[in-house]
């Protein structure tokens, strides 16, 4: 997870640098004195070079500073001083908004993290037991249905698709709300930035109702990628264990199907489907960049496109960083659950 981490900063670092545009100007204006914008820079150190200071180098082939000070010199650099400050717990400051990294994080990563769950939730409640019944009923009416729902769930574009909700069950229907995560005109008292339970330790009924409603849209939206991908790595997987001998021998036996689906094929069959899972729980957060952005949900996906605009380099770096670390670590997880769903792994 190291190396993925720090691969990724080194990345995210260059890549950033490549959009046009200058943050200097970004924040003092298109016709700012070039004074002003060499002073902003400056203070944000973007004269300094972005991976290696290679004049220092030079200086020490040239005999001007010693090889102390050629090494010192090489890593005064705006990546560098970007880790240096982020290992020591120190995620700077936003560009645009002056404030320090570390609050907003705060308050956006709450958001994308429950929008993420419930999305995910609906994606498993809806997927396996679509995948399962596909593979018990194959080639019948729902198994078809559901293959052709789940073709039509993969190909839809999250920003569409999340359009096409606001407009019939936002506008024309007006059953749920078009956007943000909570009335604008009443107040939550928040405890863990997770609305929904907020509510529930409350005890406030209205404002879990509420705030549901808010995130039923967006979680449909989010979720209906991985839903189908699940849907069909479920039919797949089982079909391939319903064909095996110990699944004939459990019916010869007389066991009733509910129990040779749900104790026997679901249970050989999860290995691929919790896989399947962990890779949709990574993408997700991927995902909610356009999910946010459509809905003004006021999470990571949101704040790092604002951020994209407004040329803040130190949010964008610190939004991708912790996307990845949840990535990798959504992984580890499902790799160290192999060994619980499969003794045989957890022996070898």
């Amino acid at each position: 997870m190291i190396p993925t981490l720090l691969g990724v900063t080194v990345l995210v670092f260059l890549f950033i640098h490549l959009i046009p545009g200058d943050p200097a100007i970004v924040m003092l204006g298109e016709h700012a004195a070039v004074e002003n914008v060499e002073r902003i820079r400056e203070q944000l150190g973007l004269n300094k070079p972005l991976l290696l200071n290679l004049n220092a180098a030079a200086q020490v082939f040239r005999g001007e500073i010693s090889i102390g000070e050629g090494l010192k010199g090489l890593f005064d650099s705006q990546y560098f001083g970007f880790l240096g400050r982020l290992l020591q717990g120190d995620l700077g400051k936003s560009i645009h908004e002056h404030t320090p990294i570390a609050g907003l994080l705060k308050l956006k990563f709450p958001a994308t993290v429950e929008l993420s769950f419930l999305a995910m939730g609906f994606a498993i409640m809806v997927g396996i037991p679509a995948g399962i019944i596909s593979a018990t009923r194959r080639n019948s009416i729902f198994d078809s249905v559901s293959m052709i729902g789940s073709l039509v769930g993969v190909s839809m574009p999250i920003f569409w698709f999340g359009l096409m909700l606001i407009y019939f069950f936002g506008v024309k229907l007006g059953w749920f709300p078009t956007y943000g995560r909570f009335p604008v005109d009443l107040s939550l008292k928040t405890v863990t930035g997770l609305y929904t339970l907020d509510s529930i330790i409350a005890g406030d009924v209205q404002a879990l109702g509420l705030a549901l409603k808010h995130l039923v849209m967006p979680a449909v939206a989010l979720g209906t990628i991985p839903m189908a991908t699940i849907a069909r790595m479920t039919r797949s997987s089982m079909l391939e264990v319903l064909q095996e001998d110990y699944i004939r021998t459990a019916y010869a036996k007389g066991l009733r199907e509910r129990t040779v689906i749900t104790r026997h094929a679901l249970k050989n069959a999860f290995l691929p489907i919790i896989t399947v899972i962990g890779l949709q729980a990574g993408s997700l957060l991927a995902g909610a960049v356009m999910t946010e952005t459509v809905f003004s949900w006021p999470g990571i996906g949101k704040w790092v496109y604002d951020a994209i605009l407004a040329r803040d380099y130190p949010v964008v770096q610190v939004a991708v960083l912790v996307i990845t670390l949840v990535i990798a670590v959504v992984n580890l997880i499902v790799d160290i659950s192999y060994g619980f769903l499969n003794p045989k792994i957890r022996f070898e």
